[in-house]
């Protein structure tokens, strides 16, 4: 699928990843039944994942790890910022009321 990240529905990425998943476990020589049984999921499951995407998280982590791909979720969900313990935070910008800018006025 070539559709721009920022457009894709979860859908959409569900879809791409199970491609993904298939093409990696075609790459490796894997059969469904094969990787199904080193996974410890179902066949079921693995051929409803490869056609539809529905998978549940632990079982697409299980397949992660059987085709060597589950350090690539331990980048998912970092804090955005860090603060360093000798530096001060930043502290939100509070608005100004409009009476304190009519007091400055004045």
């Amino acid at each position: 699928m070539n559709i721009h990240p920022a457009l894709q529905t979860p859908s959409d990425t569900q879809r791409e990843l199970a491609a993904r998943v298939k093409a990696r476990r075609l790459a490796l020589n894997i059969t469904q039944a094969e990787l199904a049984e080193r996974s410890g999921i179902s066949l079921g499951s693995l051929r409803r994942f490869e056609t539809t995407g529905e998978i549940s998280l632990r079982a697409f982590l299980e397949l992660a790890l059987i085709l060597g791909e589950l350090k690539e979720f331990s980048s998912l969900f970092r804090p955005l910022q860090t603060h360093s313990l000798f530096e001060e935070a930043p502290r939100p910008r509070q608005r100004s009321s409009r009476k304190s800018q009519l007091k400055e006025q004045a």
